[in-house]
């Protein structure tokens, strides 16, 4: 009769050396991180364009991964920034905009605020980073007024993904951007009073609560995906 042992799951060095592996490429999975701000008084473009180049630049000389994606749309008193990179160059973007927090009036950004995190995406929405200042008309009617923060936002996501794929399809860089849209598609275009609704929201997170959220280790569940991040972890 023949011995019956059990059977032993053994670690051998090569299935430990794919598990570690797989959780460094974690780390460079593709996420998408949307948030507004209102501006100082008077800052140029040249100001906001320059602040966020350095930032990438600073990144990428300790942080490994691909260039970061995206378009950084500049208002005349506030921006709305969609980035796409890996977990651990956003990270460090949102601890950076922390730093705003404690500057006051002087700080180049203010009332910064959080719309969305998107996990893993699938494919990049940007083909490449631009930055570009948009003139967009004030609107008489304001829908902000008869719509939760959450249809604001959805609504917002809706109108970036848009414009993302309208993007897709030119071929210009930041001086011929700013002009297509607002000239071609300016229905693709966040109303300006919308960018600064969301940063007077109490409901959107700023950078510090965001990051205080994810440090947390007991993650409570939001009631929507869609405004909130899901309870993950994200990896420096």
């Amino acid at each position: 009769m023949a011995d019956v042992m059990p059977t032993v799951a053994r670690n051998t060095l090569l299935s430990a050396l794919e598990e570690r592996r797989r959780q460094q490429m974690k780390k460079f999975l593709l996420h998408r991180l949307i948030f507004v701000a209102m501006l100082q008084e008077n800052a140029s473009e040249d100001e906001i364009t320059d602040y966020h180049e350095q930032l990438f630049q600073k990144i990428s000389r300790f942080h490994l991964g691909e260039a970061a994606s995206g378009v950084l749309l500049i208002y005349s008193q506030s921006i709305l920034h969609i980035v796409e990179a890996s977990s651990g160059t956003l990270y460090h973007i949102l601890m950076d905009l922390t730093h705003f927090e404690d500057q006051g009036a002087a700080a180049l950004l203010r009332d910064i605020k959080i719309l969305v995190m998107s996990h893993n995406i699938p494919t990049r929405l940007f083909s490449q980073w631009n930055a570009t200042k948009v003139e967009v008309p004030v609107t008489l009617e304001d829908v902000t007024q008869s719509q939760t923060t959450e249809e604001v936002i959805t609504e917002c996501l809706t109108l970036i993904l848009k414009m993302g794929v309208y993007l897709a399809t030119l071929k210009v860089g930041n001086k011929g951007l700013g002009e297509c849209l607002h000239t071609a598609v300016p229905e693709l275009l966040i109303p300006a009073e919308t960018i600064q609704y969301l940063c007077r929201s109490q409901e959107c997170l700023s950078p510090a609560e965001f990051l205080k959220m994810y440090n947390n280790p007991l993650q409570p569940q939001m009631d929507s995906e869609t405004v909130w991040p899901t309870p993950t972890h994200m990896s420096t």
